[in-house]
């Protein structure tokens, strides 16, 4: 498990490139038949990824869970969010077995013991794609598609943000305990997400890109509003962004985003919107 510490916006600013790519870059994340992790200490996130190609995986395959969590199994007092970004496959959760296509979702609770993750094809094995986050009260694991998801068109095709917010572990559609998910959609020509640029005090946020065409790249945007850095990501990169940064990207071709949030409050939109015009 690869671990993450907090970092205060005052050294950020003076990070190389390579050190900024270092605290909040997270980059290969699906080897065949391994769980690849990243335990962040910003609000004790983990993002998983997960490629089933030749067999069952499961959810604590190469973790230390004692070690690592002081509990006895993952879930114990966590509860997760995961998206499948690749071919059809399933989880198995306590016995239950859900079927996850493309961009479908699975919110797991709390108290979860067993979660193992499979593919249908190993041709085009699944790509699961996990966020957990700490729990104090277990709720119900939910299967969820994209139809099942609360729709938020914004931006327009004139600034090149046109895009749907697809709100899938979040309030208006079920209850969770703290952690909030959902896939953001830019329309075709549309390249910006996120803009004007925002912080939430009372929420951290990863981001995770893909879709992402051959031979392009996403641009994120990160640090304080008057002291941006930027990342160049690739496919199916993720990127964990403090509550004092800004998360916005721009694509060099239009792409796809899941967005994962967690901290004090469910409030999507409590945040503190920096003008365009003041971002330095």
């Amino acid at each position: 498990m690869d671990i993450r510490y907090s970092a205060h916006p005052h050294d950020v600013k003076r990070y190389t490139t390579e050190e900024l790519r270092r605290e909040f870059l997270i980059e290969n994340l699906y080897v065949p038949d391994q769980v690849q992790s990243v335990y962040s200490h910003v609000d004790r996130m983990v993002v998983l990824g997960i490629l089933p190609v030749t067999r069952a995986v499961p959810i604590d395959q190469g973790i230390d869970v004692w070690a690592n969590f002081g509990t006895r199994f993952f879930l114990e007092r966590r509860e997760a969010g995961v998206f499948n970004l690749g071919g059809p496959g399933t989880i198995a959760a306590d016995g239950q077995t859900y079927r996850l296509g493309f961009q479908d979702c699975l919110y797991i609770t709390m108290g979860t013991k067993t979660v193992t993750f499979s593919s249908e094809n190993p041709e085009n094995p699944a790509r699961f794609y996990l966020v957990s986050a700490p729990a104090h009260r277990a709720c119900k694991t939910t299967f969820l598609s994209m139809a099942d998801a609360a729709k938020r068109p914004c931006g327009a095709a004139e600034t090149a943000n046109a895009r749907v917010i697809n709100q899938f572990i979040h309030p208006d559609v079920l209850e969770t305990c703290q952690l909030s998910m959902g896939l953001t959609q830019l329309a075709p020509g549309s390249v910006w997400n996120t803009m004007p640029a925002h912080t939430h005090e009372r929420r951290m946020e990863i981001y995770t890109y893909f879709n992402i065409p051959d031979g392009n790249v996403v641009f994120h945007m990160m640090g304080q509003g008057q002291e941006t850095r930027h990342l160049v990501m690739q496919n199916f990169d993720a990127v964990i962004s403090p509550a004092w940064s800004i998360h916005s990207g721009c694509g060099t071709a239009s792409y796809t985003f899941i967005w994962a949030m967690g901290g004090e409050n469910q409030t999507f939109d409590d945040m503190d919107t920096i003008p365009i015009h003041q971002l330095r």
